[in-house]
């Protein structure tokens, strides 16, 4: 059993006051455990977004709670009002410092994180036994995302599929409890897109196999994507929210989306060829529960009993 690292209970959001009231999110619950790469899908305009910027923390839901897990024995829970080191995030728009190289961009998170303007200027030797090791730690993870031959170019020496690889570098070297992942791969061009994928396959096979040897996982990842595909591919488990269900039966007014869909996905290797005939009946059963409008279920119907894995 995996423990959970990341817990959402009862949250709901809106915007402004009644009777303009914009209710974006409704009742959300949900459980993520250690070692899963989760996929969200869901339609425009239905608070992904929303919900992202809550598990971070730059927006506290207006109810309900999210939690994080330490992970250590004692299983600490500490509820998200504040971004912290926890929780990574990675955007579709990635943002380096382009007076950096690729290693120095990575290490930049270390360096704030375990240093202070002081130690740097008065304490000269530590602080450079100190870079050394930051840069290392940076070569480490670059050589895991595929740049291990890029480390000393510059942003705009390298394609848009590798600045985001430097991105997500730049998230894992803090070693997040969770990394949000939001439509990283959509500005990419269907090779790179795929390579990507790929990457993230990898770090899943990782999981697997710090499993098998009886250590943590060391990546939990919380993918936003619109593609299906995608979602189903890189995801072991696809999470879908919706404005779509029948909200009518308990609500005179829409209370917001909900979660629709939450069912295991096939795990593929990397590499794997695409099997799109295999993927089509999941597709299209996320496409009628997640993005028919015409199709109103119980927002229990589409989901999966995951329990609860903590320990």
């Amino acid at each position: 059993m995996n423990p959970t690292v990341l817990e959402i209970q009862n949250v709901s959001h809106s915007f402004g006051k009644e009777p303009r009231k914009n209710r974006v999110l409704h009742d959300l619950d949900l459980k993520v455990n250690e070692g899963d790469i989760v996929s969200l899908v869901g339609p425009s305009g239905c608070g992904k977004s929303v919900l992202l910027r809550a598990i971070l923390g730059t927006h506290p839901p207006e109810y309900g709670k999210i939690i994080v897990y330490s992970g250590d024995k004692n299983q600490e829970a500490t509820v998200r009002l504040k971004p912290d080191r926890d929780i990574g995030i990675v955007y579709q728009r990635y943002s380096l410092f382009p007076f950096l190289t690729a290693i120095e961009n990575v290490a930049f998170g270390l360096m704030v994180d375990q240093t202070k303007l002081p130690l740097r200027l008065f304490r000269p030797f530590k602080w450079k036994a100190l870079r050394k090791t930051h840069l290392e730690q940076a070569e480490v993870i670059l050589k895991k995302v595929k740049l291990g031959h890029a480390l000393d170019r510059y942003p705009s020496q390298l394609s848009g599929g590798m600045c985001q690889r430097v991105a997500i570098a730049q998230a894992l070297i803090m070693k997040p409890r969770i990394l949000l992942l939001d439509e990283p791969f959509g500005a990419l061009d269907e090779a790179t897109r795929s390579e990507l994928q790929d990457m993230l396959l990898e770090l899943y096979a990782e999981n697997q196999q710090a499993k098998k040897t009886g250590q943590k996982p060391p990546y939990t990842i919380l993918l936003v994507t619109h593609e299906l595909s995608e979602a189903i591919r890189v995801g072991n488990r696809v999470l879908g929210i919706s404005m779509n269900w029948d909200w009518q039966k308990a609500h005179k007014v829409f209370p917001g989306a909900t979660f629709v869909y939450d069912k295991s996905a096939p795990v593929f290797e990397p590499a794997q060829a695409i099997d799109h005939q295999a993927m089509q009946f999941q597709k299209d059963e996320i496409a009628r529960s997640v993005f028919d409008p015409g199709h109103l279920q119980d927002r229990n119907q589409d989901r999966e009993s995951f329990g609860d894995q903590r320990i």
